[in-house]
């Protein structure tokens, strides 16, 4: 049982591996301003948030992402 306020983690299940090329997927897993969400906000647990973090960094080497803008 849960205390009162206290909402249960949701867990996010990917079904297999990611792919860097699989753009609308990836874009869930980015912030508005670039950034890759932690695993905190987005439920993976620690290796499917690995496979997201390599799979986002080769899909913005292939420019179908975009790197974190600076904060100006």
């Amino acid at each position: 049982m849960t205390p009162a306020g206290v909402r249960p983690r949701k867990k996010r299940r990917l079904d297999g591996p990611v792919s860097w090329y699989d753009v609308p997927t990836l874009r869930s897993f980015i912030s508005d301003r670039g950034k890759i969400r932690s695993r905190r906000v987005t439920g993976l647990d620690p290796k499917q948030h690995r496979q997201v973090a390599r799979a986002i960094k080769n899909a913005r080497e292939m420019a179908l992402l975009p790197y974190p803008s600076k904060g100006r």
